[in-house]
């Protein structure tokens, strides 16, 4: 049988990276259809987060694995090679992969791969085609540029903290890695454009992207608000600067999201909550009569709602095609019906574990010719160190791009 062709299929990717920014640009290659080779160091026992637990895959034998559920979220189809960069032997096994590979992807301090000669001025001087994705905290320029950079701190500098919270409570990071994520949604996009642009020309070039500069980047409108208006934006929980009602609500049960998208949405909501009196109040007429009287709209409709239960509310919503939604945990996400017709979590078969498989978050995209597979689950450490080099060795060294 033919096998199914995937987008990115003849791809060869040399993966330097570690932690989630860089891991998770080149799990979305190695999903894609790229192959994926992942550079671990043997001093540490490979990528950071085969560390970062408590949660951990059970091996076959009942002992608790490598796989650490934090590596196994950005590490699938992709095979490990344990490589030690800072020998001679090492750097030699690094050049022969890059020559080879069509992108390299690392996430080292700003002129840290300079001193084994693996940095970006090198190899792509040594082969001009290739694609080279360097990753760090605060960029390869500006004052900061020495700085090590983790999701928190990029959170941080770059405002989304500020943003994050309730109102009169302390600045707060988003519950996930987001900036990181982020910053490798950005790497994966501009890896997929140099290399469009490598097929026209024949040249590669360096991409430079900081989690910073990613993070700031998706202030959206937050960030065109200041810049629009001068006025610093503050906290307002689950509140929207620019939309109200738009916001977390209590019911006599729990909460609800209420998103009233324009002024006849909100006619058709105060309706069905009965709440007439407020639809047709002047000071609520338009959306920005509401941001205007944001606390004494809130303020009205809070008794409202409370007196309901989250059920009732969602289905008079709904009734009224006005958006609304439950506010789920993880589990209920997961296991939901939505979920389970999406295909939202993939089981990825892996004998030397106890279940024979580990369970994981599937890539989102949809394609209808070239869809996504599950080729490889996250690797051991090192597991395809002897595999991957058996190919190298035969042909040695090699000094031009392919």
């Amino acid at each position: 049988m033919t096998p199914t062709p995937m987008a990115l299929d003849g791809l060869y990717v040399l993966d330097l990276s570690r932690i989630l920014a860089g891991p998770t640009a080149t799990q979305l290659l190695g999903d894609l259809g790229a192959t994926v080779i992942k550079v671990e160091n043997p001093k540490t026992d490979g990528d950071d987060t085969r560390g970062w637990g408590p949660n951990y895959v059970q091996g076959a034998d009942g002992t608790p694995t490598d796989l650490s559920a934090y590596f196994m979220s950005a590490n699938r189809n992709k095979q490990s090679i344990a490589v030690d960069i800072s020998t001679p032997e090492g750097q030699d096994i690094i050049r022969q992969l890059a020559a080879r590979a069509d992108v390299v992807i690392e996430n080292y301090k700003p002129g840290g791969l300079e001193k084994y000669g693996l940095d970006h001025a090198t190899l792509c001087a040594a082969h001009p085609g290739l694609v080279y994705c360097s990753i760090s905290g605060y960029g390869q320029t500006g004052p900061n540029r020495e700085q090590p950079g983790y999701d928190l701190m990029a959170q941080g500098y770059g405002g989304i903290m500020s943003l994050t919270g309730a109102p009169d409570g302390p600045p707060m990071k988003v519950g996930v890695g987001i900036a990181d994520v982020m910053c490798g949604m950005y790497a994966t996009i501009g890896i997929l454009a140099a290399l469009r642009h490598r097929d026209a020309t024949g040249a590669g070039q360096h991409i430079d992207l900081a989690l910073v500069d990613a993070q700031m980047a998706w202030l959206i409108n937050e960030g065109c608000n200041f810049l629009t208006s001068g006025e610093v934006p503050a906290r307002r929980g689950n509140a929207h600067p620019n939309i109200v009602p738009y916001d977390a609500f209590a019911a006599s049960d729990g909460h609800v999201l209420i998103a009233v998208g324009n002024d006849a949405q909100f006619v058709r909501f105060c309706d069905v909550i009965g709440a007439q009196e407020l639809g047709a109040d002047p000071a609520y007429s338009t959306n920005l009569k509401r941001i205007e009287n944001r606390v004494s709209l809130t303020d009205a409709l809070a008794p409202i709602l409370a007196a309901l239960t989250k059920d009732d509310i969602l289905a008079r919503l709904r009734a009224a095609k006005v958006p609304g939604g439950p506010i789920q945990n993880v589990q209920e996400a997961l296991t939901s019906d939505q979920a389970q017709a999406r295909g939202t979590v993939v089981t990825v078969p892996r004998a030397d574990v106890a279940e024979g498989a580990v369970h994981l978050l599937a890539n989102p995209l949809k394609f209808s010719a070239t869809p996504v597979q599950y080729r490889r689950p996250p690797p051991r450490f090192g597991q395809d160190t002897a595999e991957v080099l058996a190919t190298l060795q035969p042909q040695g060294p090699q000094d031009t791009d392919t």
